[in-house]
């Protein structure tokens, strides 16, 4: 019970505090980067990441802050199926 209470802080924390505006982008495993982007805001940036590695499993998810140009380093790059 303590690990369920435990994640759901970290979760929600990790959700609550992301804002901005991101571009969400996908790489393969072979350097292609995938010819679709995807814009999120805020949290939103979850469900972009997991569309993308749902479509694409052996993805590099990455994501850059649409303001600044930079990576958002807390949850960039993302390697989906791990």
């Amino acid at each position: 019970m303590k690990h369920v209470v435990f994640l759901s802080f970290i979760f929600l924390s990790a959700c609550i505090t992301t804002q901005g505006n991101y571009t969400v982008s996908a790489i393969l495993p072979d350097g292609t980067m995938l010819p679709t982007n995807v814009m999120a805001q805020g949290s939103g940036i979850y469900t972009a990441r997991n569309a993308l590695c749902q479509g694409y499993p052996d993805a590099t998810v990455v994501i850059i802050d649409a303001e600044t140009g930079q990576n958002y380093d807390a949850e960039s790059p993302y390697q989906c199926g791990d």
